[in-house]
């Protein structure tokens, strides 16, 4: 009896399923926003850098903030991936730095690389980490950075993570996903751990 049941429902999802795979008959490249208050939107990008490198396909990483300290994800396509651009800012946290102006001009010279990517015909996927960050705190354009992301080479997929950055941005990625938090280690006085957190 469960297992007529199961059958039926899992007849009916198929269904359900080869449709919606039916009606999605464009074939382009997208826009995906990796965005909340939760752990793991950059584990998630590099997630998707990973699945490219899989297929063969070219991609570029440019991370916004970070870059004081090497991550695990940073190690390894340096060792393993070395003719894959990676560009960081290099500044640090911002609560770290403390100082607009620099942190802008690091935001600006940052923005520069990726939009040299943007406008790569080579390129399948191009990660752009943390870059909401540089729209929330005003050190990049919003106008500038959508239309360089419209505007981007028509095979170029981008992957952008960060919480908020606007209700623009949202609307012009292709898929948004949301990433909750519900607990979270660090609040029980738990250190981030290597290899987990960083």
């Amino acid at each position: 009896m469960q297992a007529d049941k199961f059958n039926r429902t899992m007849v009916k999802q198929k269904a359900q399923v080869d449709a919606s795979i039916a009606k999605a008959d464009r074939d382009r490249s997208v826009i995906v926003l990796l965005t909340g208050d939760g752990k793991g939107k950059t584990t998630a990008g590099f997630g998707t850098v990973m699945r490219a490198l899989g297929y063969g396909h070219k991609v570029a990483v440019v991370q916004f903030i970070k870059g004081t300290q090497a991550s695990g994800e940073e190690l390894l396509l340096r060792q393993s991936y070395p003719q894959i651009p990676f560009f960081q800012m290099g500044t640090g946290f911002t609560w770290d730095t403390q100082n607009f102006a620099s942190d802008k001009e690091a935001a600006l010279r940052t923005w520069n690389e990726a939009a040299k990517h943007l406008q790569d015909p080579t390129l399948d996927l191009l990660l752009l980490d943390e870059l909401t960050y540089m729209l929330a705190y005003n050190f990049l354009e919003e106008a500038t950075v959508l239309d360089a992301l419209r505007n981007r080479s028509p095979q170029l997929s981008v992957v952008v993570t960060g919480r908020g950055g606007g209700s623009a941005l949202r609307e012009l990625a292709d898929t948004v996903s949301e990433v909750k938090n519900s607990k979270h280690a660090y609040e029980a006085g738990i250190k981030a751990r290597k290899g987990v957190d960083f």
